[in-house]
């Protein structure tokens, strides 16, 4: 199992070892301490699996009041996956990290609190699987634009397919420093 650092900090790729013959394949989608070994020393609380067609593109998302870690992959198709740091004050306030998760690759990225995150389908269907470090706030949910041009975002499809709630998301930079987590861990109550 190997876990590759990104250059945005607590930001980690993981790829699993996967044993196959004739029968299939066996991987090892978590474990508690070779994870913590490898940086992600989180308690999971909760797991959420999405089911999206082409196109669809879910995010930028993130929890201010009960900020989450989340543990992603996809078990059918494939994303575009996008980890954004928000956090004020943070050298690497603004800039994201995005790579390719597919079931093909089974590779997972790790995005710790304090990031927002997104991702775009690029096959014709894709199933999306992530634990999460504290329980769903809907009322301390913020959005990002998927496209907004200060990130520099290159999303593989020009005109994805949006809910309301990202059609209308704000820039970063609009978001005051009350709405987003401070570099150093705290948080809004």
């Amino acid at each position: 199992m190997k876990f590759i650092p990104t250059e945005l900090p607590g930001v980690i790729v993981i790829e699993p070892d996967v044993h196959g013959d004739e029968r299939g394949f066996l991987l090892e989608t978590y474990h508690q301490a070779r994870y913590a070994e490898g940086g992600v020393d989180a308690i999971f609380v909760q797991d959420n699996h999405s089911r999206s067609g082409k196109g669809a593109l879910r995010g930028i998302h993130a929890q201010i009041r009960r900020p989450q870690g989340k543990l992603v992959r996809v078990v059918e198709g494939e994303v575009f996956d996008v980890a954004l740091d928000i956090r004020r004050g943070a050298p690497t306030y603004g800039r994201h990290f995005s790579t390719l998760l597919s079931a093909e690759n089974f590779r997972q990225l790790y995005i710790p609190p304090g990031f927002a995150h997104g991702f775009c389908v690029t096959t014709e269907v894709a199933q999306f699987e992530y634990k999460c470090t504290d329980f769903y706030d809907p009322g301390g949910e913020i959005s990002i634009a998927w496209n907004d041009p200060d990130l520099g975002i290159r999303w593989p499809l020009p005109e994805p397919v949006l809910s309301d709630k990202d059609r209308n998301a704000r820039r970063l930079r609009d978001f005051s420093d009350d709405e987003l987590p401070r570099y150093g861990g705290e948080t809004r109550s």
